[in-house]
């Protein structure tokens, strides 16, 4: 018997993001992937942080919001928003896709095939669509002061 040795991996870390001809939707998932981690670890800070200030009294609470109201958190609440846009919408998308409600009417197997990516890739532009109107939006009120 051969021995069998695995491929080596020549491209290393950067496979992750470029390991060569992916489609949008693969990107889609990188992204969905980073941001709702993203999240995940802004809410455990988010929580945590405002718990441990919150009882510490309210001189400790005032100096850290003052501290905080500086413009590279704005940026950081600007990203977490956006983030968080792409990640509701990009989910609503792969939810209907898995429940079948944008596959559209099967197609007789005759070539050439058509495969669902393509059939599947309006509602993922849609999606972008939607995802950069919010950000348009959400940049707006940012750059406005925000509300209040």
């Amino acid at each position: 018997m051969a021995d069998k040795r695995p491929r080596e991996n020549s491209l290393g870390i950067a496979g992750w993001v470029w390991a060569g001809n992916y489609t949008l939707e693969r990107y889609l998932y990188l992204l969905h992937r980073i941001t709702g981690l993203g999240l995940v670890l802004f809410g455990i800070f988010h929580l945590t942080a405002t718990t441990i200030f919150r009882v510490q009294g309210e001189a400790v609470w005032n100096s850290t919001m003052q501290f905080l109201n500086n413009p590279v958190f704005m940026v950081g609440e600007f990203l977490v928003v956006t983030a968080f846009a792409f990640h509701a919408l990009n989910g609503l998308r792969l939810m209907l896709q898995e429940l079948g409600f944008t596959l559209g009417k099967p197609v007789p197997p005759i070539y050439p095939f058509k495969d669902a990516i393509r059939r599947k890739r309006l509602w993922t532009l849609v999606t972008l669509a939607a995802v950069m109107v919010l950000v348009v939006f959400f940049f707006i009120d940012f750059a406005a002061g925000g509300p209040g």
